[in-house]
């Protein structure tokens, strides 16, 4: 990338996307915080906030179904009261969209302002788009209600920059497309010489290599391949994943369902126990901590948090769910407790244009901005591809994995909407949360894809949803 993001003219007036200003008696949207009004009930994706006695395993990056029987433990956070719907048209229309004046915001949070960018989009004929097929994708967004954003870029340029009955600065949860902030942190730790990817887990964390799980190596962890894609079980794991010594315990006590780097198996939520507790006896730091220190204020992207922050609790967004199934995970995801837990696999919090950025990094090889913080034989080996259209034993559908992220292209041998879409590249990487949040960076095309919502969908149209407004994009891109 040359220069930083979005600098340069923003779009001219004849371009078809381009964001009118808004009228001075246009409502406000809602800020971070108001609850948007839940969808009718409709059955579950297999795996998306099923009930505990569904037999189907969660798709990637899903959202572990929570045992609603159980009664709460004690000292934990009640649920956040989120059912007070927003007015009549709150949410501006799509084109309609305009950045907040400076220092305008919720009570508490830190007055707007972009990070180290200019966030005005170029017209897509500067960046060899076609404005009318990209609008495409625009529609779809607006079309499904609630609160989103959608940030694009192409060679390192802003293509859109949406947010949509939220603010630029909304924090959303990113469920499972926050776990490759975590990986890519054993990747560094890897590039500085502190452990090796091939060695045992069990040489820096001598109480995990027992019950089966002796030779399972770090490389395997980040492929999905050490077979404990769950410690007790998904309901079990979810109950404990608050609470970090506890879930470092189940995971110690947890024995392999596969042997150990046979076979492709989702860590749903192992994938951030494991790693994160990795980092913490290789780094003697808490994984936050270092996180923080190490990668994220080094690319300055202050608005990804592995823990949400009490301070910017004003600033996060409401999960909803589309039906009865998904509503004990949205309760669950909208309690304090949770949002402010260190949850890598499922809990990371962040901003559209913040994750935008993270892949940008990743495309130009670790570094952005004029800092490095990854090596480009680094960003290569976290991106490698470690299966190939293999099925998943987990999830029982073919999934192609790297090494800390999901890979693009086609999915062979089944009718699926692949998350990064029909039309996406082999070459793409990234990860989808639920089908509520999903990022990836394409190298073929120079592009970065971040659309972040506040719905978690039911099946199909979660699937369905993402992988139109990926393919939108892509069908615009000359």
């Amino acid at each position: 990338m040359t220069g930083a993001l979005g600098r340069g003219r923003s779009a001219s007036s004849s371009s078809p996307l381009e964001r009118p200003p808004a009228p001075d008696d246009t409502a406000s949207p809602p800020r971070p915080g108001v609850s948007l009004p839940v969808d009718a009930a409709s059955p579950p994706e297999p795996g998306i906030t099923p009930p505990i006695d569904t037999a189907s395993p969660p798709e990637p990056g899903i959202t572990p179904p929570i045992d609603t029987a159980s009664p709460p433990e004690p000292g934990i956070t009640p649920p956040i009261d989120t059912a007070s719907p927003p007015e009549p048209g709150i949410t501006p229309p799509i084109d309609a969209i305009s950045p907040p004046e400076p220092g305008v915001g919720p009570p508490g949070s830190r007055p707007w302002r972009g990070p180290l960018t200019d966030w005005a989009e170029r017209a897509p004929e500067e960046l060899g788009v076609d404005p009318a097929r990209l609008s495409r994708a625009l529609e779809l967004v607006g079309a499904r209600g609630g609160a989103a954003q959608l940030c694009v870029l192409r060679e390192g340029r802003v293509l859109l920059d949406r947010a949509i009955g939220c603010r630029p600065d909304a924090l959303f949860c990113l469920f499972s497309a926050g776990k490759p902030v975590t990986a890519l942190l054993v990747h560094l730790l890897a590039q500085r010489g502190d452990l090796e990817l091939d060695e045992r887990v069990a040489a820096y964390w001598p109480e995990f290599g027992r019950r089966g799980k002796e030779d399972v190596t770090v490389r395997q962890v980040l492929q999905h391949r050490s077979g404990v894609p769950v410690a007790r079980g998904v309901a079990g794991d979810a109950l404990a994943m608050r609470h970090w010594e506890r879930a470092v315990r189940e995971v110690e006590r947890a024995r392999p369902r596969w042997p150990p780097g046979r076979v492709p198996a989702y860590h749903i939520l192992t994938y951030g126990v494991i790693l994160g507790e990795l980092v913490q006896r290789v780094a003697g730091t808490p994984v936050r901590a270092l996180l923080r220190e190490a990668f994220l204020d080094p690319l300055g992207l202050t608005d990804i948090h592995l823990g949400l922050p009490r301070a910017l609790w004003p600033r996060h967004v409401p999960v909803r769910s589309a039906g009865v199934a998904g509503r004990p995970a949205a309760m669950l995801f909208n309690r304090r407790s949770t949002r402010e837990a260190v949850i890598p696999a499922a809990a990371v919090s962040a901003t559209a244009r913040d994750l935008a950025r993270f892949y940008q990094a990743l495309l130009d090889g670790g570094a952005l901005d004029g800092a490095r913080v990854l090596r480009p034989a680094t960003v290569e080996e976290a991106t490698r591809p470690s299966s190939d259209g293999e099925v998943d034993r987990f999830l029982g559908v073919p999934i192609r994995w790297s090494q800390g992220f999901q890979l693009g292209g086609p999915v062979p041998g089944r009718d699926l909407s692949p998350a990064m879409g029909r039309l996406s590249s082999p070459r793409a990487f990234g990860h989808n949360g639920s089908n509520c949040c999903i990022a990836w960076a394409d190298p073929s095309r120079r592009l970065v894809f971040a659309y972040l919502t506040d719905l978690l969908p039911s099946r199909p149209h979660g699937a369905d949803h993402v992988s139109e407004v990926a393919d939108a994009v892509l069908a615009a891109c000359r």
